[in-house]
This record gives structure tokens, sequence and C-alpha cells, in this order.
């Protein structure tokens, strides 16, 4: 039985985690759905990272509890999971390939969730809105069409059915989640740069299309997009 640890009423990074685990069919506690008096939701992300007597502590959520280990950082925790839950390629070169490729996906969540929030994260929104015009002006020109343009001559070079090569890999569930939260939070521009990325769509809808995956996402154990998240959809930063 794993235990994932994220903030509860969100996606977030944590989401990458729970797709691969849905997928698999791997047996998991969200802590993130217990309630707080239950022993979940924030309280449990706070006891983990005070309790001294975890050698080696995260430092922040999603954290994974697998049996005596806390694993860290979501392309981490993937890392992980994929060679266990055959989620990722079966050679040594291929599964870092897969993990190169989380990596890129964690720096594109850095610049998605930069354009609501360009000064700090500890302001709100309304105390940044300027900056934040500014910088999706050049995420929605420059950033977007860049990181999606690599995405699909990954696709294109690998075959254009799966990212990280023949084998279905969690680095599909991630691309799938990306697409579906750009559509989300930028509509019309996402809609402009993916029409040169048709594999990239093609790969969303393959993955959102399998069965556990569809499941998740029509269950209510799926936390809905909502302008708290890494994806926000404010309309004046939709170039």
């Amino acid at each position: 039985m794993y235990q994932l640890y994220y903030w509860p009423g969100i996606q977030g990074r944590g989401e990458y985690v729970r797709l691969a685990l849905e997928e698999a069919a791997a047996p998991y506690q969200d802590l993130a759905l217990v309630p707080e008096a239950r022993g979940g939701g924030a309280k449990a992300i706070a006891s983990v990272i005070d309790d001294a007597s975890i050698a080696r502590p995260p430092f922040a959520p999603p954290f994974l509890r697998a049996g005596r280990q806390w694993i860290g950082q979501t392309p981490n925790i993937l890392l992980y999971l994929g060679e266990r839950l055959r989620l990722a390629p079966a050679d040594g070169a291929g599964r870092l390939w897969a993990h190169q490729l989380q990596l890129t996906i964690a720096d594109f969540l850095v610049e998605i969730h930069d354009t609501h929030h360009p000064i700090g994260s500890g302001l709100y929104y309304e105390d940044q809105k300027a900056a934040a015009r500014r910088r999706a002006r050049d995420f929605t020109a420059h950033r977007l069409p860049k990181f999606l343009g690599y995405f699909e001559r990954v696709l294109e070079r690998s075959g254009g059915r799966w990212a990280a090569g023949r084998r279905f890999s969690y680095v599909d569930l991630s691309l799938a989640q990306v697409v579906a939260g750009l559509r989300y939070a930028f509509p019309r521009a996402t809609r402009r740069g993916l029409r040169r990325c048709p594999l990239l769509v093609v790969l969303h809808d393959r993955v959102v299309e399998r069965p556990r995956i569809a499941a998740y996402l029509a269950s209510p154990r799926r936390v809905p997009f909502n302008d708290d998240d890494i994806f926000r959809h404010y309309p004046e930063l939709d170039g």
C-alpha cells in the first residue's frame, strides 16, 4: 500500500503520481482525500515534514511513502514507480530517457505556474496582475509553442505512438495531463499551439481513453481543474 501526500483541493504536481498509480491499479492511499480529523490533509504533510525520526525528509509535497522509504519530487517518484509498475522502458537507457522527459515536463510546469505568479508564490494573483500579463504574453507567444513543439518532435522520433519508446509509460500520462491542463488554462493559445502538434493531440486522446484512466477521470477521486492550482484560467492571460 503506497501512501501519497499532497495538498487537498488541487491536482498540482501530485496528479502525475496519481495517474501512474491509477493506470497500474496499484493499491494506494491518497492522504489529500482523507479528512484532517482522520489523519489526512495538510496536517498529514506537516507531521511528516516535522518528524525528526525521518532521516531523509522530503522538502515539500508531493511525496510518497513506500514501505520504509520516503520519496519526494514528482520526477523522482515516477522514476521509482515506473520500473515497479511497468510504466517505464525496460532498459536502463530507456528509463533514463523517460526521466529526462519528465524533468523537462517539470520545467514546463514551472513556466506555466509563473504566468500567474511571476513575482512571488506568496503573493496573490491580484497583487501581480501587470507582471502576470507581461509574463503570459511571452509564454503564449514563445515558450508554450517551444515546449509543445519539442514533445511533438519526441513523438515523431519515437515512432509517433508513445513518447519514451515502444512501451506506454508514465511520460505519456504526464503529457496527456499537461495538454488537458493547458486547454483549461489557455484555451485559445493552446488551440493555436496544438495545430502543429497532431501527434501530441492523438497521444492525449489515447491516454484518456485507456479504461483505468477514463474511470479515474470520471470518479470523485479526480479533483477538477480550478484556479487555486498550477493550471489557472484567467482570460486576460490567454493571448
